[in-house]
């Protein structure tokens, strides 16, 4: 996998955590901080668990936790990704 794109995103933390109801996440959320989607710092770690077991990449904890929108969180990730093809 060369980057992860937002519906992937957006797919894992359904999967992981759900979906509170109200929130469009098909919609316009790459800078719409995770709180106000419905997902904790829990949730999100949940999520980048699962990144990293289905990917085989390390996202540290530091990283999930300094990504407050979904866009700051795929940074991460594909940056994880770049550097596990890359070695």
């Amino acid at each position: 996998m060369a980057e992860m794109t937002l519906k992937e995103l957006t797919t894992l933390l359904r999967e992981c955590a759900g979906e509170e109801e109200g929130v469009d996440l098909d919609g316009d959320v790459m800078d719409v901080p995770f709180v106000e989607l419905g997902y904790d710092s829990l949730a999100v770690l949940q999520t980048t668990g699962r990144i990293e077991q289905d990917y085989g990449v390390q996202i540290s904890d530091d990283a999930a936790a300094e990504a407050h929108t979904p866009r700051m969180l795929l940074a991460f990730i594909n940056e994880s990704l770049t550097q596990a093809a890359a070695a």
